[in-house]
């Protein structure tokens, strides 16, 4: 199981990279290999307000349908296309090609909230 030290991450199964104000966002290997086989994202629309935490999408898979979570509060500034045509490259690459949204964070302190790669690890260890 990958889990990237330049990332933070929800123990719901998010990662978050935050370059400035901007954060991207998508779901963790572990996730993606829980799931199986996504074959449809529903996104919210650019412009939504989000608030950390709260469901903001859906990701259906063959096995399931999950909720997606905001892991900062904002604005969607940007959703990638690209899982519209290819939702597979969640599967294939989850943290590179298969990131979900971009979110303009109206608050960075919570950043600070979401866990390190260790404590993300340790969740893991302990079974989720």
């Amino acid at each position: 199981m990958l889990i990237p030290k330049e990332l933070k991450y929800t123990k719901d199964h998010e990662w978050v990279n935050a370059e400035g104000d901007i954060a991207t966002e998508g779901i963790t290997d572990y996730a993606q290999g829980e799931l199986s086989d996504v074959v449809y994202v529903e996104f919210p629309a650019v412009g939504t307000k989000v608030e950390k935490g709260k469901a903001i999408g859906t990701i259906e898979a063959v096995k399931t349908v999950v909720d997606l979570y905001a892991g900062v509060s904002g604005e969607i500034v940007e959703i990638n296309s690209l899982i519209e045509t290819e939702p597979s490259v969640v599967n294939h690459s989850p943290y590179q090609d298969g990131w979900m949204v971009k979110i303009k964070m109206s608050n960075p302190e919570e950043l600070n909230e979401l866990l390190s790669p260790e404590e993300y690890k340790k969740l893991m260890d302990e079974g989720d």
